[in-house]
């Protein structure tokens, strides 16, 4: 049996690949438990490296972009997360030490040691509730999180936009789920953690609701959407060349149409006919009016688009079994396995 280092930030004795993730409520840990499977089925042992101490090592494998010095070859790096979250990721200097590192990010595909992969989802297809079974209009399930001021393409801000305008104009058609939003929104000058405590503390002694809207968290995407007609699906960022994450697939499996916001190539591997682009419209007014006007004929054909695709070998593209097969593959070719 060979060993091998699977780095994640802040997952030590194998934490990586428990069931229940306790660092990502919305993260399973399926896909690490199926690599670390499809690995010891070719006699290497993947291991959170606290778990390996003392073992000869025969490659290292890092989960997203982190300083960690003198790391010997070889050496690979999955990097999957947002370069705006994790900058290494993006970084020539840093992806040049490695054998290979496995990215998204086409803009990165010129780089001699990367290799194309996209983001996975357990792809699958059920049936699922008609119009006339989803009572709630519209949602959007996401965490109460924040960039500070001045990122490009920052969807975060886009997302309150759009809970501010649903509680102003249209609160029966609109319910937030997550986590955080019992508070208000990160703040990151002076001025805005100053009235962000005031609101805490109001929010703690007399009530006040940060966002009105919010229904609470929830453990389970799916309950939520297989309620919900329409989800406005919106990544952390825009604008990143296949940067396409499990975000819009949890509304496909449960057959909730989504309003899309994100990867400007989104059309390239998802037919547009399965989603609504919200980038055709100048405003949240806009896209709910739309919304309005689709009924049950029109929506079942957006479900039957969404089942087509799930059924394709275009969705297969993201699946897990094919993320977990690029990685192996690449690995123990040059391993010599």
């Amino acid at each position: 049996m060979k060993f091998a280092n699977y780095y994640q930030p802040d997952r030590v004795k194998n934490a990586s690949f428990e069931v229940i993730d306790q660092h990502h409520t919305y993260n399973p840990t399926y896909t690490n438990r199926l690599l670390r499977s499809e690995f010891l089925a070719h006699g290497v042992e993947l291991n959170n490296p606290d778990v390996n101490l003392g073992r000869a090592i025969a490659f290292h494998l890092l989960h997203d972009g982190q300083a960690i010095a003198n790391l010997p070859a070889p050496k690979y790096l999955i990097a999957t997360e947002n370069p705006i979250i994790c900058p290494l990721n993006r970084d020539p200097a840093y992806l040049a030490q490695f054998n290979a590192f496995f990215t998204w990010n086409r803009d990165l595909l010129h780089l001699p040691n990367a290799v194309p992969l996209l983001i996975p989802n357990q792809i699958h297809y059920e049936a699922t509730p008609h119009f006339d079974e989803r009572p709630i209009f519209s949602c959007i399930i996401n965490a109460n999180k924040a960039f500070p001021p001045g990122i490009p393409g920052d969807l975060y801000r886009e997302r309150v936009a759009v809970i501010r305008w649903y509680e102003t104009h249209a609160r029966a058609d609109f319910a937030l789920y997550g986590l955080g939003w019992g508070k208000p929104s990160p703040a990151f000058d002076r001025m805005e953690k100053i009235k962000r405590r005031a609101q805490r503390i109001a929010s703690q002694l007399v009530g006040y609701k940060p966002f009105p809207s919010y229904a609470g968290e929830i453990e389970d995407k799916s309950v939520a959407y297989r309620k919900t007609k329409f989800a406005y699906c919106y990544e952390n960022v825009a604008d990143l060349p296949d940067y396409i994450t499990e975000k819009i697939f949890d509304c496909f499996f449960a057959g909730c149409v989504p309003v899309y916001w994100g990867s400007q190539t989104i059309g390239e591997r998802i037919p547009s006919e399965c989603f609504i682009d919200r980038r055709q419209f100048a405003s949240t007014a806009d896209v709910h009016r739309y919304l309005k006007s689709i009924d049950a004929k029109t929506y079942v054909r957006y479900q039957e688009h969404i089942a087509d695709f799930l059924k394709s070998p275009a969705a297969m593209a993201f699946d897990t079994t094919r993320y977990v097969s690029i990685i192996r593959t690449r690995i123990l070719s040059d391993l010599g396995q």
